[in-house]
């Protein structure tokens, strides 16, 4: 998988306001087509085969560490 970082503050609002587009190289040939998709949901074709009841109960048996912590401890290792 490619990651692409854009800091440009001006593209960035654009592409969150839009949602969708495409991205072009210079010559004008599409590279890709986008849809944005919010963080944490699926696209509206995508089916989850997990209900919402059952995603919260698995959520209520999360456990986890500060990653402070967790960091600490892999130096104290060594």
């Amino acid at each position: 998988m490619t990651t692409i970082t854009i800091d440009d503050p001006k593209l960035i609002e654009q592409l969150l306001r839009d949602g969708a587009g495409e991205f072009r190289d210079p010559s004008g040939r599409v590279l890709m087509q986008f849809k944005a998709t919010p963080m944490g949901e699926l696209p509206p074709d995508i089916v989850s085969p997990f209900t919402d009841e059952v995603l919260a109960e698995r959520r209520k048996d999360l456990t986890g560490r500060p990653l402070a912590d967790i960091l600490r401890d892999l130096q104290a290792r060594g």
